[in-house]
């Protein structure tokens, strides 16, 4: 898909979300002063359009400095909205880029079972080889035949090698299979799916560690990137379970899945407020072309409803 046609799915995908705080900041900025009164409700809208408190009254603050007491349109608030998530977005902002010194970079695919975790991982390997990369996948969520045949589908739509083992199959095991495939195959890339059954919270932490302990006898350096994969139609929940992944295992950069289907696209806000992890990616559909890296600008300017500047 085009820049051009991602655009417009991600201001499609974002249009809840754009309505109910575009809506709101018309509902009380027709031409009103910036008081108090109108801050706090420019606050409640921030925090109920599932932008977190910590991001909303950094908004707030700015917008306190600059413009307390003058006349403002709602067009007007909207822009400067814009530029406030920009501000806070753009640190975050980065694609996931391969370090060539590891080859296969490997790519350790993290979260809770129903995120999109197996898609993403599918439309990576789509996205790798149509830069002309090799990459391997490895159907390390035995526990969900689902998730392997989603997989095989994937590979076979891109020409990509998937490892995958039985029902039930050793996931640390087949990740160590995975990984002498690649290197066997010169692949620029290796991404694992691993299970995400978070109501077993102890498992799941032995196992992840598992696999990271099993793949460091081949590589020691493994896995050189850990990706989280959240759902945005989960909202705040998203915060929670950045919490605990961090607990388990070494994040070192999300992507947002599912975009498309929500009214809580100011979660990327909070997330990148409070934890300040990479956003690498975000996800507006099922198609390959529908993950994109993250672009804070254009982002924030679909969130808001905001003219480009």
């Amino acid at each position: 898909m085009a820049l051009g046609g991602f655009i417009s799915r991600l201001k499609e995908g974002l249009s809840r979300s754009t309505q109910k705080l575009s809506g709101g900041i018309s509902a009380v900025f027709r031409k009103r002063r910036l008081d108090d009164e109108a801050l706090e409700e420019l606050e409640e809208l921030l925090i109920s359009a599932d932008l977190g408190t910590a991001a909303a009254a950094k908004v707030i603050a700015a917008f306190r400095r600059t413009r307390f007491g003058k006349e403002v349109t709602d067009e007007e608030i909207r822009q400067a909205l814009a530029e406030e998530i920009v501000a806070i977005l753009e640190p975050v902002a980065k694609p996931l880029e391969l370090d060539p010194a590891h080859r296969p970079h490997v790519v350790l695919v993290v979260g809770v079972n129903g995120t999109g975790k197996t898609t993403t991982i599918g439309k990576l390997a789509q996205i790798y080889r149509e830069q002309g990369r090799r990459a391997v996948m490895a159907a390390g969520d035995t526990f969900r035949a689902a998730a392997v045949e989603q997989l095989q589908i994937w590979g076979d739509r891109s020409g990509t090698p998937v490892v995958a083992g039985g029902k039930n199959a050793d996931s640390a095991g087949l990740a160590f299979d995975a990984l002498t495939r690649a290197k066997a195959d010169g692949a620029d890339v290796l991404l694992i799916d691993t299970a995400g059954r978070l109501h077993n919270k102890a498992a799941l932490m032995d196992e992840l560690a598992k696999i990271i302990r099993v793949l460091r006898k081949q590589d020691p350096t493994a896995p050189h990137s850990v990706l989280l994969v959240l759902d945005a139609t989960t909202g705040q929940n998203a915060v929670q379970q950045v919490r605990i992944f961090k607990e388990m295992v070494a994040v070192s950069g999300l992507v947002v899945t599912k975009l498309d289907g929500s009214a809580r696209g100011g979660i990327v806000v909070a997330l990148a407020e409070t934890f300040g992890l990479p956003v690498h990616a975000v996800g507006v559909g099922e198609k390959a072309g529908d993950l994109r890296p993250f672009d804070a600008e254009e982002f924030a300017r679909g969130l808001v409803g905001a003219e480009a500047g």
